[in-house]
Formats: C-alpha cells, sequence, structure tokens
C-alpha cells in the first residue's frame, strides 16, 4: 500500500497480536509489531502457561498421597521447592518467548522493542526500549493489548498482590488469603492448596464461579472444600492491614483473617491507558474495553482491535481466532483456504482448580431461558482411580438437551482431565449433535469420558 511506511501495524505482542502480524507477513504484507513487553503477553508470561505448570506442582503432591493405595512407598513426606519451581518455570517461559520472536522473524515482522501510542488514525508513535522515539504510518493499525488485573480502591490496597505477581513470590506463603471468586481466584486457590498452602478463598457473593453452571458451581465448590480449600462466601473485605511481615483482612462484618499473603483476583480490565485512543477519536465501550464491531473495527476506519482489549470472550484461542478472521478479511485467506469467520458459540473452556472444570454450550439456566423445554441429564460418581487411592473426590458430569430437537446444548465435567475429555465434545456440539447421537456413540471404559455417551437415565425436564 503505496505512501504508508507498513501495510499494517500491530500494537502488542500477545497472542492476538502474534497471530495477527504472523499471519499477515506470511502473505506478503508488510507488517511492522511493536511490543514494551515480553513476547507471548498475559498467556505466556503470567497466564495460562505458567498457572498450568503449577497445576501440573500441585497434581504431583495428589499424585504423592495416591500413589500409597496403589502400593508404592515413598522415602519420607514429599519437599516442594520453591525457588526450583520458580526458576524451571522462568526457564521455559523464557523459550516460549524466544519462540514467539522467532516466529516474527521468520514471517518477516519488523518487530519494535517500545511502548506503542497512537498518533492519528494511521500513524503510531514508538517510545523504544533504549530511549528512542520513532514514528510509523501504516496502512491498517491493529490494537491487540489484551487485558490486566484490576484491584478495587480500598485502604490497603498496596498490600495486596495480582495475579501477575504470585508467580514470583520470594517466599512460598505458608498462609494465602485468596480475594475473589471467579476462576482465577478459584484456579489459584486450589492450586496453592495442592502445593501446600492454607488457603482461604473469599467471595462476596453466593456462590463462586458465578456465571458457569449453577449445579458446576456447586459441586466444584464442594470438592475444593474436600481437598481442604476454605471457601468463604457472603465475605466482603473493606481493608487490608500490615501485620508483622504478614497481613490482616478486616471484613465488613468486623471479622478479622490473618495471611502471609492476599491475592486480589476480581476481576480484569482492557489494557488501554496511554494508547493515544483519545487523540485518535477510539471509542470505549461501557466495559472500558475497546468498542469493536462484528468486524473487529473500532469507530476509526482503518483501525481495528481484537483479543482481551475487546472484552468479548477472554480466552487465549478466541484472540489466536479472531486474529486470524481479521487477517483474512484484511488481506484475503491464504492460497486454497476459505476465509475465516468468527463463531462465539459452543466455546469451550477448561477451569484449572483441583479438580478441573470442563464446560461447553449452555448452562441449565442458559437452556431453560431459550428453549421451551429441556431435558437434564448428570451423574456423580467415585472415578476407578479413587477405589484404590482412598480419595473421597468425585465427578460430575452433565448434558443439557433441547426437548424439540434433541440436539445436546451443553456438556459439563468437573473431574480429573476435565479439559482435555471436553475439546472432543466440543466438536460435537459444534457439529450440532443430538442426544440420540450421543446414545449411539460406544464409550472407551474405563474411563470418566464414557459417562457422556452412556447417561440413560433422565434426571429431570
Amino acid at each position: 500500500m503505496a505512501g504508508f511506511d507498513f501495510d499494517l501495524f500491530v500494537v502488542g505482542g500477545g497472542s492476538g497480536g502474534v497471530r495477527a502480524a504472523r499471519f499477515a507477513g506470511q502473505r506478503g504484507v508488510r507488517v511492522a509489531l511493536a511490543e514494551s513487553g515480553r513476547m507471548g503477553g498475559t498467556c505466556v508470561n503470567v497466564g495460562c502457561i505458567p498457572k498450568k505448570l503449577y497445576s501440573y506442582a500441585a497434581e504431583y503432591a495428589e499424585g504423592f498421597a495416591d500413589a500409597r493405595g496403589y502400593g508404592w512407598s515413598l522415602p519420607g513426606e514429599p519437599v516442594l521447592d520453591w525457588e526450583l519451581l520458580k526458576a524451571n518455570r522462568a526457564r521455559s517461559i523464557g523459550q516460549l518467548n524466544a519462540i514467539y520472536e522467532n516466529l516474527m522473524t521468520s514471517a518477516g515482522v519488523e518487530r519494535m522493542q517500545g511502548h506503542a501510542r497512537l498518533v492519528d488514525a494511521h500513524t503510531v508513535q514508538v517510545q523504544h526500549a533504549d530511549g528512542r522515539v520513532t514514528h510509523h504510518s501504516a496502512a491498517t493499525i491493529v490494537l491487540a493489548t489484551g487485558g490486566a488485573p484490576w484491584v478495587p480502591e480500598l485502604p490497603g490496597r498496596e498490600l495486596v498482590i495480582t495475579s501477575d505477581d504470585i508467580f514470583d513470590l520470594p517466599r512460598f506463603p505458608r498462609r494465602l488469603a485468596v480475594v475473589g471468586g471467579g476462576y482465577i481466584a478459584s484456579e489459584f486457590a486450589s492450586i496453592f492448596r495442592g502445593m501446600g498452602s492454607e488457603v482461604v478463598q473469599l467471595y462476596r457473593g453466593e456462590q463462586i464461579l458465578r456465571g458457569f453452571d449453577d449445579e458446576v458451581r456447586n459441586f466444584a465448590a464442594q470438592e475444593m472444600g474436600k481437598a481442604g480449600v476454605d471457601i468463604r462466601c457472603h465475605a466482603d473485605v473493606v481493608r487490608v492491614e500490615a501485620a508483622g511481615e504478614g497481613r490482616r483482612l478486616i471484613l465488613k462484618d468486623g471479622s478479622a483473617l490473618e495471611a502471609d499473603v492476599v491475592l486480589y483476583a476480581t476481576g480484569r480490565r482492557a489494557a488501554t491507558a496511554d494508547l493515544g485512543l483519545e487523540v485518535a477519536g477510539v471509542r470505549l465501550a461501557d466495559n472500558g474495553a475497546i468498542e469493536a464491531d462484528a468486524r473487529f473495527a473500532t469507530s476509526v476506519p482503518g483501525i481495528y482491535a481484537v483479543g482481551d482489549v475487546v472484552g468479548r470472550k477472554e480466552l487465549t484461542p478466541v484472540a489466536l481466532a479472531e486474529a486470524m478472521a481479521l487477517v483474512d478479511q484484511l488481506f484475503g485467506p491464504a492460497p486454497g483456504k476459505a476465509a475465516r469467520t468468527m463463531d462465539y458459540d459452543n466455546i469451550a473452556t477448561a477451569i484449572f482448580t483441583h479438580p478441573p472444570i470442563g464446560t461447553v454450550g449452555l448452562s441449565e439456566a442458559q437452556a431453560r431461558e431459550r428453549c421451551a423445554k429441556v431435558r437434564i441429564y448428570r451423574s456423580d460418581f467415585r472415578p476407578l482411580q479413587h477405589s484404590l487411592s482412598g480419595r473421597s473426590e468425585r465427578t460430575l458430569v452433565k448434558l443439557v438437551v433441547d426437548d424439540a430437537s434433541d440436539r445436546v446444548l451443553g456438556a459439563h465435567i468437573v473431574g480429573a482431565d476435565a479439559g482435555e475429555i471436553i475439546q472432543g465434545f466440543a466438536v460435537a456440539l459444534q457439529c450440532g449433535a443430538t442426544k440420540a447421537q450421543f446414545d449411539a456413540t460406544i464409550g472407551i471404559h474405563p474411563t470418566s469420558a464414557e459417562e457422556f455417551v452412556t447417561l440413560r437415565e433422565l434426571t429431570r425436564t
């Protein structure tokens, strides 16, 4: 596109930004990408990847305990080496950072290390890490700056940490207080309990994991409690105080709780500060995210936005899919391929609590709002593994079915390997599978996954 330095300028080196830059570069488009931090964004550096690594660490503790029922005798009690875990995680993340940098190089993307902000609809200013300030014109700009943890204003706010900080705590917390009831709060409560912390999770609502299927929420909370997470609902923190080297939380009811570390996981907000959005005229939605239409266009022609900064579905695979759909829209699909479009239905989600949760499609409440009549099939059981381990953990599987069409509208599981199991059933729901087709599918025995295709008894309508 003549007259511009670049055909595409991407602001943000997370999942969506890297995917947009890479796919555009592979089509021969002149692309630049500016990122002020480490490549990979939240997911790689302080999100999905390190969180899952720490979840694996917690699972080993469960495995050591379970092993005794299978005849294994361990010499002494296993001890977590927190410093070694942190070092190994940092090394692994560093390797991923390098891979992302190499993806940019191999796609011919000009990589700029620095903070970018808009000057106008076609100009980006970059404050480079070495102090230089440069300006670049581009026919098209994509904003993919992601999101950041949000902590409410309260006395003692400076004494708490967020999920960005928890991976590199100088000392492993013997007592951890987690404030929040969403998936991030619940995951870290489970993970640190599994690694040996005494964990109290405080949530001001009536039950954790708001927005998920109610039966799943209640079952997961019960199982987390059995694993040792002290979940306290209707608990509203009014201030945090220093208490020696630790922290004291004062609750609305006047009670107090002491902890070594206080993690606030009370939500995330789109990262829009200091991007020059006002100067360029880019509008924000009521939730603070960038306002974008179904084709990812902002209020300014030529400026687009994808990923968490748009605030639709804040998931890494969604950011990747949005970026690919946008590149196809702007520059055409790859040779021999159909143009991608974005479909937000039936997006599977895993929550890495202990036990984990896998869910796809509608909750029971959502289905009842949309359908005249639904059928619910559910089962909970003790997995075969725990017949010898002695653990009391149970697994829940649940199907939500539209009675009129017999179509399966939702599939949910709480139990070991939930994320691995639900992915395949997400394909089934995307293809419009019916309950009769589930019933006609032969299961793999003995597995928890087979329960989805052996649910014959109607639980309720």
